[in-house]
């Protein structure tokens, strides 16, 4: 809601509380009432009011000595931020990959004896594929399980397909299960309409993770003799995302 004049309507007194939060993030060994008061500008009743509301609901503790430090509520607060910020400049090095070659990505990880497309970045001029099939039933047909594939030894490939065997899904998709066990790994996986008639897929691997992550794009097939310019966006944004993945410690899910 918004005043008549187009200023936002500002609710004091949760402007009071978050001042009182970042007087207290300033003092590591907390503060009093009194002292969180004259630093704030915040008459002390006031200030008292909002003290033990914050501390009912955790986001403040009170010591023995009667200062105010950090509750746990911030704490966890803090975690799930981490987490938003990864995801936040992960998705912002996506679009900007997207918008370089003007076609949707993908990323993607093996988890759990699955392939899991957890990110897709895409436009009304760069539309994703359509998933028809789910990704999980067919690695064997898209650049994505192909690079993930690609990093597992044969016999967990050979498990993967005895759990989700080759579904022949348009006349380019390779079935053979012993091909696709025993297929060497390439910088660059690919599919040419192998998926879905009129859509072709580039992939490559994403370093510095614990498990196979792998960085896509999908484009008309018809761009495909076009695509070299994407091999050097598309690793260079994997290592990227290499790099902030390991920094950061988590893979973010949606």
């Amino acid at each position: 809601m918004t005043r008549g004049s187009g200023e936002p309507t500002l609710i004091a007194s949760v402007q009071r509380a978050f001042h009182l939060l970042e007087e207290v993030s300033r003092r590591p060994g907390g503060a009093t009432a009194k002292t969180l008061s004259r630093c704030s500008g915040i008459a002390l009743p006031t200030t008292y009011h909002l003290l033990r509301t914050l501390v009912h609901d955790g986001y403040l503790a009170k010591l023995d000595d009667g200062a105010f430090v950090l509750g746990e509520r911030v704490r966890e607060i803090s975690e799930v931020s981490r987490e938003h910020t990864t995801r936040h400049r992960l998705r912002t090095a996506l679009a900007n990959l997207r918008d370089e070659l003007r076609a949707a990505v993908y990323l993607a990880r093996y988890h759990d004896g699955e392939v899991e497309v957890t990110e897709v970045v895409d436009s009304p001029r760069a539309p994703r594929v359509d998933t028809w099939v789910d990704f999980r039933e067919a690695a064997h047909a898209t650049a994505i399980g192909k690079c993930l594939l690609a990093t597992l030894s044969s016999e967990e490939r050979a498990d993967h397909f005895s759990r989700h065997p080759p579904l022949d899904l348009t006349p380019r998709t390779r079935t053979r299960v012993r091909e696709l066990v025993r297929s060497e790994p390439a910088a660059l996986a690919s599919d040419s309409e192998e998926y879905a008639l009129g859509t072709a897929c580039l992939a490559v691997a994403v370093p510095g993770w614990s498990g196979p992550v792998t960085l896509a794009t999908s484009f008309p097939a018809r761009r495909l003799g076009r695509s070299g310019g994407y091999t050097g966006p598309l690793t260079e944004t994997a290592r990227d995302i290499g790099r902030l993945l390991a920094v950061s410690g988590s893979y973010p899910m949606r």
